[in-house]
């Protein structure tokens, strides 16, 4: 498993937020949300411009002592999904987590059910959830070039769904879930090659701070 901490200071996320703000306001939102938003903050940066899972991380953060006791919290459910996770990107974002899961370890080809063997670490990835509750939760699914515009963009919305679903029938709350499928739009890799389409081929589970976790963390009462 390969864990990366990205960090970011205090300026530039406060700069993000007031850019975000501006732009929020003109910018319309790419992709399909196919499940509820956890919250109107969540709702808000995901209208953005950059409204990637790690861009909803950077754009959440409330930044200061407070945006330190939540990165403290989050580094602690961090650790705990890292040991429980086989085969998943773990990475500390801001205020957040960024978890990648390669698509090829969770569906098999052209498929949006979830394979058996995968369905355990989502039970784990499950646990930690349920542990640290207060949370919202961005699901994102992502596919390659490969496909028509159409088939990728449903398919994809289809994978976020299958994993928001399995996470649900775990009892995860499901109002903590934005589920959303952007089909071919946000590669991260070249699309001219195998190993490039399948970097692009991932499902994207960001994990940010909800109101309440703020509030306790602006009043510096964030519980273990």
């Amino acid at each position: 498993m390969k864990t990366t901490i990205r960090f970011f200071w205090v300026p530039v996320l406060a700069l993000s937020l007031l850019l975000g703000a501006a732009c929020n306001t003109t910018k319309t939102s790419e992709g399909a949300v196919i499940g509820g938003t956890a919250g109107g903050v969540i709702g808000g940066v995901i209208g953005g411009e950059d409204n990637t899972a790690a861009g909803v991380i950077i754009g959440s953060a409330i930044g200061g002592t407070a945006g330190a006791l939540i990165g403290n919290y989050m580094d602690k459910q961090a650790e705990e999904i890292e040991e429980d996770l086989e085969d998943a990107e773990v990475e500390r974002v801001g205020e957040g987590i960024l978890i990648t899961f390669d698509s090829g370890l969770l569906f098999d080809l052209d498929s949006y059910q979830l394979r058996a063997e995968t369905k355990e670490n989502l039970t784990e990835l499950s646990d930690a959830l349920k542990e640290y509750d207060e949370t919202n939760i961005i699901i994102e699914g992502h596919t390659d070039s490969q496909g028509t515009d159409s088939y990728n963009q449903r398919l994809s919305e289809r994978r976020a769904r299958s994993v928001s679903g399995y996470l649900a029938k775990q009892n995860v709350s499901s109002s903590r879930f934005t589920v959303r499928g952007y089909g071919e739009e946000k590669p991260v890799a070249t699309n001219e090659t195998a190993a490039g389409r399948q970097e692009n081929r991932r499902v994207e589970v960001a994990i940010v701070a909800n109101e309440d976790l703020k509030e306790a963390a602006q009043e510096g009462e964030i519980g273990e």
